[in-house]
């Protein structure tokens, strides 16, 4: 029990005088003991604890408002970092389209190049096949000629009897197949 209710209590029989009999009734001497010891208390706490309590509270508060500062502080960090994520990623997504429409464009070009180069190749060989043929063509008709030359120097000499050989002989048939030849 506190020190100011031992004061008011006397003993009388077993009964603790001083207390009152019916809830309404007041108590002066308890009334005033009881403001003492709380304006003490109050006093005592005001001088001594409350700086204290105050100063932690403070601390506190000012401790919270500089995380919910550094949390907005990242926050806005983080929405910056994911803008620039995504500028990048679709800066990234751009310019891989952009190379692969040049290497379709250069495949393409690439490929049109091959076309042109094994057409140009086969052109060339074409005109060079024909070359070939007409230049055997020549040949097969140059050897045609002397041999019908020689085929009709033979059968002529056969006919007159005496050998035809001179070089006379020939140029007088070549010159002959040569002026028919024309004419065909």
């Amino acid at each position: 029990m506190p020190f100011a209710a031992l004061l008011f209590l006397q003993e009388e029989g077993g009964h603790a005088t001083g207390a009152p009999t019916s809830p309404f009734e007041v108590n002066f001497g308890l009334f005033f003991w009881t403001w003492v010891v709380f304006a003490t208390l109050l006093f005592l706490l005001w001088k001594f604890a409350w700086p204290g309590i105050l100063k932690a509270t403070e601390e506190r508060e000012n401790k919270i408002k500089a995380q919910l500062a550094q949390a907005e502080s990242l926050n806005e960090e983080a929405k910056l970092a994911l803008a620039a994520g995504q500028k990048l990623q679709a800066d990234t997504r751009a310019e891989a389209q952009q190379l692969l429409a040049e290497a379709r464009a250069a495949v393409e070009q690439e490929k049109a190049s091959l076309v042109d180069r094994v057409r140009v190749e086969q052109d060339a060989l074409l005109a060079r096949t024909r070359r070939e043929i007409g230049a055997e063509k020549d040949k097969a008709l140059l050897e045609l000629r002397r041999e019908a030359v020689d085929l009709a120097l033979g059968a002529a000499s056969k006919v007159l009897g005496e050998r035809l050989d001179s070089e006379a002989d020939r140029k007088l048939v070549l010159d002959y197949l040569a002026s028919t030849g024309k004419q065909h």
